[in-house]
């Protein structure tokens, strides 16, 4: 978050004129700087103020006071606000409070923090990249990727053909910094969305048994290397495509409305007789039927 507004929100917390570190009012004061979360606190207990060099504090001193302030802190009503505008970054790249405790932080704390995400965050690819990645093409292609699993619907979704579609993805793949050709589809939208060039709101429609490939070619070679046993589709070539979806009837629609409209002749009912029931038990020897079986 930006410093500036970060600092906007700390000091119009309704709650921030109770904050620990604020001084107690001058009329009910026993001495001036006394700490409001601790009366037996000065102010200065919060690092905030620059001591000399020629008047080092001594280590024990340093670390009781500080254990005190954080204990303070952890009580302070504004405690989230104050953690989040101490460890926002200036426009330079600063931390926005480098010394002093604040937000139950130590400098050495937050600047902990700040090396810890920069290392994470050595892959985010530049704003101006990002920015590429975010055009109306690109967009619709991601929305349309998150929607459908096959290409061919990916394309007609984004508005484009299908070897364009599949360029904008494997452009996409460089621009987040995935490699094209071992990248699947679910990382492909992981990375937009990680990224923020894909919403939060966007549901992404999982791939199902086999991972699907973010950017795939012609031949088919760079999905079968992300999913080797995925069964692969035979494609006879020299025969038309047929569309997907409902397909056209054969019978022209004039007729079909004509035969609607046409009056229905005597409809005809099949009737089956019941089969004749025989009287049980049957009028049969047991000496016979013992001879038959035998």
């Amino acid at each position: 978050m930006d410093s500036l507004k970060a600092r906007a929100l700390l000091t119009e917390h309704r709650h921030y004129r109770y904050r620990g570190c604020a001084p107690v009012p001058a009329s009910v004061a026993d001495f001036p700087g006394q700490a409001l979360g601790d009366p037996q606190l000065h102010i200065d207990a919060w690092g905030t103020v620059d001591r000399p060099d020629d008047d080092p504090e001594p280590q024990k001193k340093r670390i009781a006071r500080e254990r005190t302030a954080i204990a303070v802190c952890e009580a302070c009503p504004v405690l989230a606000a104050c953690r989040v505008y101490a460890n926002s970054e200036t426009p330079d790249g600063h931390l926005a409070e480098p010394d002093g405790i604040w937000g139950g932080q130590r400098s050495l704390d937050r600047h902990r923090a700040l090396i810890k995400r920069r290392q994470a965050d050595t892959t985010r690819p530049p704003a101006a990249v990002l920015a590429e990645a975010r055009t109306d093409q690109k967009q619709a292609l991601l929305a349309a990727l998150a929607r459908e699993t096959d290409e061919e619907l990916v394309a007609y979704r984004a508005g484009m053909d299908v070897r364009t579609a599949n360029w904008h993805r494997s452009l996409l793949c460089g621009l987040l910094g995935l490699d094209k050709d071992t990248a699947s589809r679910e990382e492909l939208l992981g990375a937009a969305r990680r990224f923020g060039v894909l919403p939060e709101r966007v549901r992404i429609r999982p791939d199902g048994r086999w991972p699907i490939a973010a950017a795939p070619n012609g031949d088919g070679s760079r999905q079968r290397r992300i999913a080797p046993g995925m069964p692969q589709q035979i494609v006879i070539s020299g025969f038309q495509h047929m569309p997907r979806g409902r397909r056209p009837s054969p019978i022209p629609a004039e007729a079909l409305a004509a035969a609607r409209r046409s009056p229905c002749g005597p409809r005809l009912r099949l009737v089956v007789a019941r089969p004749e029931q025989l009287p049980l038990p049957l009028p049969v020897a047991a000496s016979i039927v013992l001879e038959s079986a035998a």
